[in-house]
C-alpha cells in the first residue's frame, strides 16, 4: 500500500478535499474557456503552495476542486487568487454580471473525499442562492440576535 502522507516541520497529514465554489448570485458566468483557464489557474496556485490539484470540474455557476492539502488558509487563498486572475483576464465578460470586483460567493463547501457523497455536494450547491437558503440563513441570524429567556 502506497503511503500518501505529506509532512511539514510540525505535522504529518493526508487530507484530500472536495471543494465547491459557487459564483456570486449563482450567475452562470463560467464558459468552457473560463473553466479551462480556472483549471490551469488553480493548478498553478496550488503548486505554489506545495499542493496538487488532483481533479477539477465545473458548470456555468460553480466549480469542483479536489486538491491534496491547511483548509481555511487554502480556501481563502484559492478564492482570492483565482478571482483576481479571472477578473483580470475576463473583465469584459464578468463586467456584464458584476458591477464590483466580485466573483465567488463567500460561502464554500469542503468535505473529505471519503465522507461527502456527490449527492451531498449537489444538494449544497443547489441550495446556494435559493429562496429556501435565504430563509434559513435569515432564521439563523434572527435566532442568534434574540435574547434568551
Amino acid at each position: 500500500m502506497e503511503n500518501n502522507n505529506k509532512s511539514s516541520s510540525h505535522a504529518v497529514f493526508n487530507i484530500k478535499l472536495h471543494i465547491v465554489f459557487v459564483t456570486k448570485y449563482r450567475r452562470k458566468t463560467l464558459t468552457p474557456e473560463l473553466l479551462e483557464y480556472l483549471e490551469t489557474a488553480f493548478d498553478e496556485i496550488l503548486e505554489a503552495w506545495r499542493c496538487k490539484l488532483i481533479e477539477f470540474g465545473g458548470e456555468p455557476d460553480h466549480v469542483h476542486l479536489h486538491p491534496a492539502s491547511d483548509i481555511s488558509v487554502l480556501i481563502n487563498n484559492l478564492k482570492t487568487a483565482s478571482a483576481r486572475r479571472t477578473r483580470n483576464r475576463f473583465a469584459e465578460h464578468l463586467g456584464k454580471f458584476y458591477s464590483k470586483p466580485q466573483f465567488w460567493h463567500r460561502a464554500y463547501f469542503v468535505g473529505s473525499v471519503g465522507g461527502a457523497t456527490l449527492e451531498t455536494v449537489r444538494a449544497y450547491v443547489d441550495a446556494q442562492g435559493t429562496a429556501e437558503h435565504a430563509r434559513k440563513s435569515a432564521t439563523k441570524a434572527t435566532s442568534k440576535t434574540k435574547p434568551s429567556a
